[in-house]
């Protein structure tokens, strides 16, 4: 059986990966790792629990209350927020444990578990590692201590969740956003009450798309990851810009005025230059991941901006930012990191802010992300292959030595099995569109002859 955890916690098809007994387990074996190293020493244990809308989320939401509840552990049930939103909560209510519910971006049938820590913060990969040995322990029969009377955990849902941080997020904007018309996309997510909410509070005139979740249509021909009708709206409404988040609402892609796409790269280097100026960009130096547009490096460069690069996830781009001091990172797909405000990606937040620099320069947001030039790329994503046998496929590593003789100095090539579904992803990029596709097709033919 392979590693339960993947880049961002547990996912699976919900009631047949993700069943309401592993959630349960997991939930049991979080807290006992947890007790074990010290977290809850001199006080009863608190856990922050939310989800997002998809009907698995109900059950699931159940299994895991039971779960902590049963190990001793009181909850805050905070309902549907975002993921940002449990692990801000978690932090500012001195919560011992936070626990999200969501498969951000994938389809509806999926779910998944993410567990934050003391502080709102994402688990080390070794205490992951750690539950995931409790919990194999426990379910081959090994018992485990269970309190009674007294010591079982309490559940209470706390209301004041959405309030609380709507109110943090319109707290930390450096200006208003007075005079703004903002197309809001909710992907019938997490944050489709959140986000319109904030845009709202914080000056802006909204429209929203997206936004009446029903449990079956979360991430359906909507959100970040189907911009179409976030172009549409924001033309036909003559918007400034748009806003789009996930399932989960931890990433925020966005368009300009005339549809355009504004991905999370130009979102960093807008945002870059704007807390460079504020002076709030720590060591002048932004964090990004392998899969950022080589036009995004030579911007930074240009701009006399530091740039590091990390493995892909924004697990890793915060280890990074938490490491060196960093202040601001994230990933082309729109996960954006702003450190002194968020201990994870917060879409909302990412939206708020650029919005926020739009308004403080009366610029539009075409001219503001033509800080950088994309160059051209190509994603194709390789579906039901063995994603474990990438790195030591010799055919599959011949075919990534021609693509890069051929690309030289003007391209690269990315080849990367994802962390939360069953596929390859071929990233190639060259100065030439068709070149990029014809490298990246050819790519794609030999990971499927390779790890079919």
């Amino acid at each position: 059986m392979g590693r339960l955890f993947g880049t961002d916690g547990v996912r699976g098809v919900a009631n047949a990966d993700l069943t309401a007994e592993l959630a349960l387990g997991l939930s049991v074996a979080a807290a006992h790792v947890l007790a074990e190293a010290g977290s809850f020493e001199g006080h009863r244990p608190v856990a922050v629990v939310g989800r997002d809308p998809r009907a698995s989320g109900e059950f699931l939401e159940a299994a895991v209350v039971a779960g902590l509840a049963s190990a001793g552990v009181d909850v805050l049930r905070v309902g549907v927020l975002p993921t940002p939103a449990v692990a801000y909560l978690t932090g500012s209510l001195g919560a011992d444990l936070g626990v999200m519910l969501s498969a951000s971006h994938n389809p509806m049938p999926d779910n998944g578990i993410k567990f934050f820590a003391r502080g709102g913060h994402k688990l080390a990969d070794e205490l992951e590692d750690r539950i995931e040995q409790t919990y194999r322990a426990h379910s081959s029969g090994e018992p485990w201590e269970r309190p009674t009377g007294a010591g079982v955990g309490r559940v209470t849902d706390y209301d004041e969740g959405f309030d609380k941080y709507v109110a943090h997020l319109v707290g930390v904007l450096p200006n208003r956003l007075d005079g703004l018309n903002i197309v809001i996309d909710g992907a019938h997510g997490a944050a489709a009450r959140v986000s319109p909410e904030a845009f709202a509070r914080a000056g802006a005139e909204v429209v929203t798309i997206g936004t009446e979740p029903d449990g079956l249509n979360i991430n359906a021909a909507c959100g970040s990851t189907h911009l179409d009708k976030l172009r549409a709206a924001v033309v036909e409404h003559g918007a400034d810009l748009g806003v789009a988040h996930d399932g989960d609402a931890d990433r925020c892609l966005a368009v300009d005025r005339d549809g355009n796409e504004i991905d999370g790269d130009q979102i960093l280097a807008v945002l870059a230059l704007g807390m460079r100026e504020a002076g709030t960009l720590r060591k002048n130096t932004v964090v990004a991941t392998v899969m950022s547009n080589l036009g995004f490096k030579l911007a930074m460069e240009r701009e006399g901006i530091d740039f590091v690069q990390t493995a892909v996830g924004d697990r890793y781009v915060l280890e990074e930012m938490k490491a060196h001091g960093y202040a601001l990172g994230g990933e082309q797909s729109g996960h954006v990191i702003v450190l002194d405000h968020a201990t994870t990606g917060d879409g909302t937040l990412t939206g708020l802010m650029l919005a926020a620099r739009v308004a403080a320069t009366g610029r539009s947001l075409a001219e503001l992300a033509g800080v950088m030039e994309r160059l051209p790329q190509i994603l194709i994503n390789v579906p039901d292959v063995d994603k474990s046998r990438v790195a030591s496929s010799p055919e599959l590593s011949a075919a990534v030595a021609d693509a890069e003789r051929e690309l030289g100095a003007t391209g690269r090539v990315l080849l990367r099995p994802s962390g939360t579904e069953p596929l390859v992803r071929v990233m190639v990029e060259a100065a030439d569109i068709e070149q990029a596709r014809s490298v990246a097709g050819r790519l794609a033919d030999a990971v499927k002859s390779a790890l079919g």
